[in-house]
């Protein structure tokens, strides 16, 4: 990623769009999973707290930061595809 060395730059952040992207829709259909056992309200709850994260994140400029929410949202994918909620949007 790291065209900037401690800033990203628009190439940097450009580069990364599509990853974001993905990312975020995948955990959104993913909050939709019939392995999670939640109610309709639960749902909707827990995708409004993935959006304001995914929000929260869109302001952030330090690659380093950056690289750390995008592992981050990776490992939550991985637990919301094997049932488990994560615990930062428990």
């Amino acid at each position: 990623m790291a065209k900037g060395l401690i800033w990203a730059t628009a190439e940097d952040l450009a580069r990364n769009r599509a990853r974001v992207l993905s990312l975020y829709r995948q955990i959104l259909r993913s909050l939709n999973s019939p392995k999670l056992e939640l109610s309709l309200a639960t749902r909707l709850a827990k995708k409004a707290e993935a959006r304001a994260i995914f929000m929260v994140g869109s302001e952030e400029r330090s690659v380093h930061n950056i690289e750390d929410l995008m592992d981050a949202a990776e490992y939550s994918l991985s637990l919301l595809k094997q049932g488990k909620i994560p615990k930062h949007i428990q």
